[in-house]
């Protein structure tokens, strides 16, 4: 091993550790100040995870394919939403639950989870022809945004004004919001390039490390802020964080990629993952639904699950099923 290699190496490892390092303090910052934001709007804890974090935690994602669409570059996009999606649910749910169990509620299973698995469906529907066209990201926007006045009319949860200590959820915090999300999405990015790097140096070819290590990446934020929300007892920000990820992902995210990039070809490849998906949102269902908690027994399922996809991925054995 060359000592211009070795160099590279040790500093590829050493930027990967401050990265974690970010994500970590940035995400302690993001659910901390969203937490006290919500509670002055009068959100419940469940809202605040479905739209104020997962919104923030989903910038890596939206930058991304965002950019991938405008270069006309489909895969990457259809790629990173789907590939991010399952490692949302297996990874990072899957590993929130394996370290502590996560208590859950009727909202999350029948209206957020459900939905879900409704636009995932849908969304296999449409690029069923290998297609993804301008008509059907404006579908997937308008659902976003029926989905958001249905969240906040129903407005599940609330809590009292007077529960706030004085200047909780004032200026500063909107402030610390903004400071957490930048903190978190340029650790994600500090991530991606340093594994990046790290991986070709050992040869992984571009396309394993784009459904694998970039999909991980621009996950990283939603795996350490639901990790801090769930060990502080913000069940609610935990899991709605990870699930109003997914349906931002994929509504808002793809949907807006789809009007840029009015007509998407999507890979065969990009089938086959979408109904991975299907089962992990199902799955995910199940086990919500199940004594009202996912378990850490249920969580140790989903990581397994989703380890079995990467060792697929990175042998380039993709996982297939019939439909």
């Amino acid at each position: 091993m060359s000592p211009e290699l070795l160099r590279s190496l040790v500093l590829d490892g050493l930027l990967i550790l401050v990265s974690i390092g970010l994500l970590w303090k940035g995400a302690d910052v993001l659910v901390e100040s969203a937490a006290r934001i919500g509670r002055r709007l009068g959100l419940s804890e469940l809202v605040i995870g479905l739209t104020i974090v997962a919104f923030g935690t989903s910038a890596p994602e939206f930058a991304v394919t965002l950019q991938a669409a405008l270069a006309g570059r489909s895969d990457i996009s259809v790629g990173n939403v789907v590939g991010s999606n399952i490692f949302n649910l297996g990874f990072v749910l899957g590993g929130v639950a394996l370290i502590r169990g996560i208590g859950t509620s009727r909202s999350v299973v029948w209206r957020d989870a459900s939905f879900l698995i409704g636009i995932t469906l849908l969304l296999r529907l449409f690029i069923n022809d290998q297609h993804l066209v301008r008509v059907e990201g404006l579908t997937m926007i308008a659902l976003l945004v029926v989905y958001l006045g249905i969240l906040f009319w129903q407005r599940d949860g609330l809590i009292e004004l007077d529960e706030l200590a004085p200047g909780q959820g004032g200026w500063r915090d909107g402030l610390l919001l903004l400071v957490g999300v930048a903190v978190v999405v340029g650790g994600g990015h500090l991530l991606v390039e340093s594994a990046s790097s790290l991986a070709r140096a050992f040869g992984v070819s571009d396309w394993v490390i784009g459904v694998t290590i970039v999909a991980a990446g621009t996950s990283s934020p939603e795996l350490f802020t639901s990790l801090v929300a769930a060990t502080r007892g913000h069940h609610g920000i935990s899991v709605g964080n990870l699930i109003g990820s997914d349906l931002f992902n994929l509504l808002g995210v793809l949907g807006l990629a789809a009007v840029i990039n009015p007509r998407m070809v999507v890979d065969p490849d990009a089938l086959a993952s979408v109904s991975v998906l299907i089962v992990m949102v199902v799955l995910v269902w199940i086990f919500l639904r199940t004594g009202w908690r996912l378990s850490r027994l249920e969580g140790a399922l989903l990581v397994g699950i989703n380890a079995v996809r990467w060792v697929a991925d990175f042998t380039g054995n993709g996982l297939r099923l019939p439909w």
